[in-house]
């Protein structure tokens, strides 16, 4: 009886985890990006696209040697102005914030990242009303895309569910 119970247990979970697609959910201690436009407006928006794409890569290459959470905390922070000066290309009022900063709701690929007070870099054009970019820093879940190396084999898992395929 118990061997059924055991057998029936792990079935019924394996079934809840097995999907279609894998959910990515952010850890506690992850670092976000977020690059809040200062309109709606093409050209703001433009901007926008512009300077989180130089941010982003300036960041990876600034932290792709940080192994853990605090190590990328402080690379970001002593280098702030090297990001600042990124933005000062484009002669737009702006703001930066690293530190908790507040996220709105986000739902992404079925998946609802509730609103909150968050660890990040936060920058903020002009007014700030416009629509806005954001990502996970670290663990680099927006940044794969900026790796030299090919990343065709990286695939995330349920730890559980690589546990119910080996037995």
């Amino acid at each position: 009886m118990k061997k059924i119970i055991f057998v029936l247990f792990f079935i019924t979970l394996g079934v809840l985890l097995m999907k279609d697609e894998e959910e990515i959910f952010i850890p506690k201690d992850a670092i976000r990006f977020r690059v809040i436009a200062n309109s709606n407006s093409v050209e703001d928006q433009m901007k926008k696209s512009i300077i989180k794409d130089q941010v982003e890569e300036k960041v990876y290459e600034l932290i792709q040697d940080g192994n853990n959470v605090s190590e990328v905390r402080n690379l970001i922070q002593n280098n702030l102005d090297t990001i600042e000066e990124i933005i000062k290309d484009y002669k737009v009022p702006y703001q930066i914030s690293y530190g908790n900063n507040y996220f709105p709701a986000k739902t992404y690929q079925n998946i609802i990242y509730p609103a909150g007070n968050y660890e990040s870099l936060v920058i903020t054009l002009g007014k700030g009303t416009g629509n806005n970019f954001w990502c996970v820093l670290f663990p680099p879940l927006c940044l794969l895309e900026n790796t030299k190396e090919d990343i065709s084999d990286i695939e995330y898992e349920f730890y559980v569910k690589k546990l119910l395929e080996k037995f």
